[in-house]
């Protein structure tokens, strides 16, 4: 359709269809069109150009749209058609080890076709319709399937089986169903009633995927960093928030994550991030081994990469592809952690169209709407009983970086009211040079209560304990320092002298950690333990030394303060008997200095 309105008298209709109108307002990403009918959330071909964009707003014959492409050179009068379908997500074999954009176009098959820039109004299927994979039928004909049910597999990476599901809203009785090589849109199974069901499922982003229920969350993510397993954990199906300025360690903190954490798929979402830090992470995220298998740690990822430089409304669309990717794993029956780097970059877009849209501004120029977006994003994670029967779950990790690192800002707020844990960064503890830079002061998790039971039942009876008492060990010594910043530290009694040393000692040998050392990098539960258990012995044993007359000369020069900082790179996991004659060595120094037998 052709239509010129410049060319039109004053009060002319346009003739347009049912179906196709035509663009009457355009505002950078946020465009109003005339003629159609169509649905909220419904997405439209703008423009002569056919790019893709998404109807956010209904005003009588007006429809707004946002587009999910650069919109310079469009111009009114240009023709806007209805797909009749909503913004959707192909999901199927062929997910993992791809890198995606914002609206689900595979990057590395688009450079392949225009090079390095993508142009305007290109599609691109999400997966591989054309390959063949080997599918394995586990159900036979004759079985009764309901939303859900796996009904075969298809080993879709070496470490990760995909477990090909009834889609939701479809039952039945099996009538035909047959193992072979299929690609993603031929029939595997039929049923009795006609229904045919194919290895790809297309799921609309903004609706959360269906489950039976929710489980409580009382098993932890375990990711191998101390600091964050032991003081503020995340448990399986929680929702976390990483604020903190430029340079703090996000982007290391989040990659160490999806390396070590003991979930079965990652998806990481860079949504709005620096081109240049974009660009590293897909670099090397193909180069990390996952430490598990040996295998590359991209055969149970998928990114997706929406850059700062890349339209706007496809940087809001990227959370929610990202997400729906994830509840697609969980109801397989995976433990699933997201990764959303940044939530402040989508916040940002949020801003835009909104101002676009010339809405009423809440705090700071931000929609109104800005916190119900945000709860409605992190509320879409948790531990849940599949359709089938079994346990899945999706922790979302959500990075914010808040201008100046100052957290009082609306989306940093936003996101405290929502997440139950908060590992705050701290620039000053970046200078430093103290990784990961988490302020153990500022930080916090409120699952400890539900989640003390497993590690009670899984690793020691006293480790909740032992964790109350370094945390207060740690809050003591930061009432101390602001006497020391005044007095210096000769002038406190030899006991709170004691933890100071304790204290400077439990920052070094357990809240650091060298991601690059290929000891550190990671931590078991057990060895957490043992490290935390030989600090609390050695503040208990010193306190007792004291008061049996031993100067703190004497404890400083202990060599057992230089072995209990250095275990935590120097002794591996498998090596759990050093640590426990490392607390024996303790022992007996601190008898050799006291002249009384101590208990350890």
């Amino acid at each position: 359709m052709e239509v010129n309105p410049r060319k039109k008298n004053k009060g002319s209709e346009l003739k347009m269809s049912e179906e196709n109108g035509v663009i009457y307002r355009i505002s950078g990403p946020v465009v109003t069109a005339v003629g159609i009918s169509p649905r909220m959330y419904e997405v439209v071909r703008v423009g002569d150009e056919g790019l893709m964009g998404e109807v956010i707003e209904l005003h009588g014959e007006q429809s707004v749209i946002q587009v999910y492409e650069e919109t310079s050179g469009v111009r009114p009068g240009e023709p806007v058609i209805r797909t009749g379908q909503t913004l959707s997500v192909q999901l199927g074999p062929g997910l993992l080890t791809k890198i995606y954009d914002g609206i689900q176009r595979p990057l590395p098959e688009l450079e392949k076709t225009m090079g390095v820039f993508i142009k305007r109004g290109v599609d691109a299927d999400g997966l591989d319709l054309e390959k063949n994979w080997d599918f394995k039928a586990t159900a036979k004909a004759g079985d009764s399937v309901t939303s859900g049910d796996v009904i075969g597999t298809v080993q879709e990476t070496k470490t990760i089986e995909h477990r090909v599901m009834v889609p939701p809203g479809t039952s039945g009785v099996i009538k035909s169903i047959s193992s072979g090589e299929f690609n993603v849109t031929q029939t595997v199974c039929t049923l009795e009633d006609g229904n045919e069901i194919q290895m790809m499922q297309k799921w609309p982003v903004r609706t959360p995927r269906p489950f039976t229920k929710k489980h409580a969350p009382e098993v932890p993510l375990q990711t191998g960093q101390r600091i964050l397993d032991f003081l503020f954990p995340l448990a399986k199906g929680g929702t976390a928030g990483i604020p903190g300025p430029f340079g703090s360690g996000k982007t290391v903190t989040q990659q160490q994550l999806a390396k070590w954490s003991d979930a079965d798929i990652v998806v990481y979402i860079g949504c709005g991030e620096r081109g240049n830090e974009m660009t590293e992470v897909l670099d090397e995220f193909p180069h990390l081994m996952d430490p598990k298998t040996g295998e590359a740690l991209m055969n149970r990822t998928t990114m997706i990469a929406n850059t700062s430089n890349m339209p706007v409304a496809a940087r809001e669309a990227s959370v929610y592809t990202g997400i729906t990717i994830a509840e697609y794993f969980r109801d397989m029956g995976y433990d699933v952690a997201l990764m959303a780097d940044s939530t402040s970059r989508w916040a940002e877009a949020m801003r835009e169209i909104s101002s676009r849209l010339e809405e009423m501004p809440g705090e700071e120029g931000y929609p109104a709407y800005l916190s119900s977006r945000l709860a409605e994003f992190y509320e879409r994670a948790g531990r849940v009983e599949t359709l089938a029967g079994g346990d899945g779950s999706v922790s979302v990790i959500g990075a914010v970086s808040p201008p100046g690192g100052d957290i009082s800002e609306p989306v940093s707020q936003g996101t405290l009211r929502i997440v139950k844990v908060f590992w705050g960064l701290d620039a000053g503890l970046a200078r430093q040079r103290h990784f990961p830079a988490i302020n153990w002061l500022n930080s916090y998790s409120l699952y400890p209560p539900s989640l003390d039971q497993w590690y009670r039942d899984n690793i020691k009876s006293d480790f909740p304990e032992l964790r109350t008492e370094i945390s207060a060990l740690l809050q003591v010594e930061a009432e101390l320092q602001e006497i020391v910043q005044l007095v210096g530290s000769d002038a406190l009694p030899v006991d709170q002298q004691l933890t100071l040393e304790v204290a400077r000692m439990i920052k070094i040998g357990l809240l650091q950690q060298n991601s690059f050392d290929d000891v550190d990098t990671y931590c078991s539960p057990e060895k957490q333990f043992k490290l935390m258990k030989l600090l609390v012995d050695f503040y208990k044993q010193g306190q007792q030394a004291i008061k049996e007359g031993t100067p703190l000369s004497d404890i400083r020069a202990m060599s057992s303060i230089t072995s209990i900082l250095k275990a935590r790179m120097d002794i591996k996991d498998d090596e759990m008997p050093k640590l426990d004659q490392l607390s024996t060595d303790m022992g007996k120094e601190f008898k050799s200095i006291t002249g009384v037998k101590v208990s350890n």
